[in-house]
């Protein structure tokens, strides 16, 4: 399911190299749509930016759900503990997951019931526990991660690799200077 915005492909560019939006009848209804053809070009860009990460979002928990019976907070609890095979403190997965301590709880409490991860007290600190993978974690988050891979190229197999490189690094320069401001 290649992402082409129907703005693309049916408007015209006009000098800011950002197409103008298409017809009503051609345009997909998202956050894009809201915007009108008079809007500031850095709304648009927003919005169009916004719009595709919601979109491959969307097919990536769909083909969680469907494939592998797991949510995409559950995979990318998953996908921290597999870069950490030491294993994590609850808070340290709370503040890399961008959660809640209670949403890593209950998404830890599940995945321990399902002998994915192991939960140990830390000696040091009575109050923290170290989280890791378990065996079979691992196996299940290695077959999880092999497909999420295979469905992020699928997604964006409508971009030429060359377009991909370029996108990758205007995105990179926009990334640093909202870091630096």
């Amino acid at each position: 399911m290649p992402i082409t915005p129907a703005a693309e492909a049916a408007g015209s560019s006009g000098t800011s190299g950002i197409p103008e939006k298409a017809g009503a009848e051609e345009a997909p209804v998202d956050l894009e749509t809201r915007a009108e053809d008079t809007t500031h070009d850095a709304l648009r860009l927003w919005l169009r930016l916004l719009t595709c990460t919601n979109l491959v979002e969307s097919d990536i928990r769909s083909r969680l759900r469907q494939d592998f019976a797991c949510t995409l907070p559950r995979f990318d609890l998953m996908s921290q503990l597999d870069r950490h095979p030491e294993g994590l403190k609850m808070g340290e997965l709370s503040r890399r997951m961008m959660v809640t301590g209670g949403n890593v709880t209950g998404i830890t409490d599940q995945l321990q019931q399902e002998g994915l991860v192991s939960r140990e007290a830390l000696p040091s600190d009575r109050r923290a526990y170290l989280i890791r993978l378990t065996p079979a974690g691992r196996t299940a988050f290695s077959r999880m991660a092999r497909a999420h891979e295979a469905w992020i190229e699928q997604l964006f197999s409508g971009l030429p690799q060359a377009d991909r490189r370029a996108l990758f690094r205007l995105l990179g320069k926009l990334k640093a200077g909202l870091m630096s401001a």
